[in-house]
C-alpha cells in the first residue's frame, strides 16, 4: 500500500522510538507521560539527523529558541514541532493524542466518540474531533491497483423502513434501490487488499471507471449477476459470474464472492456495532478506516500504531475535519 520511500520513513520511525515494545495502552501512557516527550518524539521522526525544515517555505538548517519554538533563517517565521501536523493547535493534551491513536489502531471494530470520551475523560465532542480527524489520515491510496483474483460487490446502507408509519413509508425501496439507501462499491483481492467508494448509483458507467482505475489489466474479476458488470470481458478483462439469485454462492471452482461478503459483514459490525449510526456527510470516512482495518488486518498493533504515528506528521486541518465528501 505504501511507495519505498514510505516504507523506508515508517521503518526509521518504527526502529528510532522502538515502537515494537508498544503492546498496551499502560505502555503508551507510561512511555509518553508528558507533552515534552509526545514534542521530542515528533520531532525526531520529523528530523532524525538533526536538520530542521521550515513547514512554510521548505528551507533547511532552521534554528532553535530559547523557548524551544524553531524560526526560518530564509522566512523569518517561527514555528513550533506541531506545525504541519495533525496536532497543530490543538488545545487537548498530546499525552491524550498519544493514548487515543492507540485506542483507535487497536480496536479491530473501531471506537465511538462516547467510548473515546468515557476512556480518555474527555468530552464527547473533543472525542468525535479527534476521531474524525484521524480518520482523514485513513484515505485511501489511489495508485495502488488490485492484482489477480478480484472479488466486487455492493452494499447498499441505511433506508430502513420498518419502524416507519405507513403514511411516511417510500414505496419500492427493496433490493439494490437508492431511494433511500446508499451505495457502496467495494473490490477485494484475495489475499491482498481492498478498495471500496461511496457511489452516486450503480449503473454500470459508474461502477466501470472505479474497476478500470483500481483493478490491474490482468486481474481476474469476480461478481455477482448485477447487468452492470456485463461487458467486463470485452474491457479485456477475465470474468467469472456467480448466480445468487439462484441461491449460488460458490460453484467449487473458485468462482464466489466471499471475500467481500465477509468485508462488508466487518463494515456493517462496526457501523452498526461500535457507531449505531453513520452520518451519510462522513461515510467515505468510515468506509475508509474500515478499508484501512482490512488493509493492514496482519500487522501487530504496534506496527499499525507506528503507521498512524507517522501519518499524523502530515496537516490536518478543522476545515478538513468538517469538509464532507461529494460523491461523484
Amino acid at each position: 500500500m505504501y511507495n519505498t520511500m514510505d516504507i523506508l520513513i515508517r521503518l526509521r520511525i518504527f526502529v528510532m522510538i522502538n515502537f515494537a515494545k508498544f503492546n498496551s495502552l499502560v505502555e503508551i501512557a507510561l512511555y509518553f507521560d508528558t507533552p515534552k516527550k509526545c514534542k521530542e518524539a515528533i520531532a525526531q521522526s520529523r528530523w532524525a539527523d538533526g536538520d530542521v525544515v521550515c513547514p512554510y517555505c521548505g528551507k533547511h538548517h532552521c534554528y532553535t529558541r530559547s523557548d524551544g519554538r524553531y524560526i526560518c533563517g530564509k522566512c523569518h517565521k517561527s514555528f513550533s514541532v506541531l506545525v504541519g501536523t495533525i496536532f497543530e493547535n490543538t488545545k487537548i493534551s498530546l499525552v491524550k493524542w498519544f493514548m487515543a491513536m492507540y485506542l483507535i489502531s487497536s480496536h479491530k471494530k473501531g471506537v465511538s466518540s462516547h467510548q473515546l470520551s468515557r476512556d480518555l475523560n474527555i468530552t464527547q465532542k473533543t472525542a468525535w474531533f479527534i476521531l474524525h480527524k484521524v480518520r482523514t489520515l485513513f484515505a485511501q491510496d489511489d495508485s495502488v491497483a488490485l492484482e489477480g483474483e478480484v472479488e466486487l460487490d455492493e452494499l447498499y446502507l441505511g433506508g430502513r423502513e420498518t419502524n416507519k408509519h405507513e403514511s411516511k413509508k417510500t414505496a419500492n425501496t427493496q433490493g439494490r434501490s437508492t431511494k433511500t439507501k446508499t451505495p457502496i462499491f467495494g473490490m477485494v483481492a484475495r489475499k491482498g487488499f481492498a478498495h471500496a467508494f461511496v457511489v452516486k448509483d450503480v449503473k454500470s458507467e459508474t461502477l466501470k471507471s472505479y474497476i478500470q482505475q483500481f483493478c490491474a489489466d490482468n486481474a481476474h474479476l469476480f461478481t455477482d449477476e448485477l447487468i452492470s458488470y456485463s461487458g467486463l470481458g470485452k474491457m479485456g478483462y477475465a470474468h467469472d459470474v456467480i448466480e445468487h439469485g439462484k441461491k449460488q454462492f460458490s460453484n467449487g471452482n473458485g468462482v464466489t464472492t466471499n471475500s467481500i461478503e465477509g468485508f462488508w459483514g466487518h463494515f456493517k459490525r462496526m457501523v452498526f456495532g461500535t457507531y449505531h449510526f453513520v452520518s451519510k456527510a462522513y461515510l467515505q470516512r468510515y468506509v475508509d478506516e474500515a478499508i484501512y482495518r482490512y488493509n493492514t488486518r496482519e500487522t501487530s498493533q504496534s506496527e499499525r500504531f507506528c503507521d498512524m504515528f507517522a501519518k499524523s506528521l502530515g496537516i490536518v486541518t478543522y476545515r478538513d475535519v468538517r469538509r464532507t465528501v461529494n460523491v461523484a
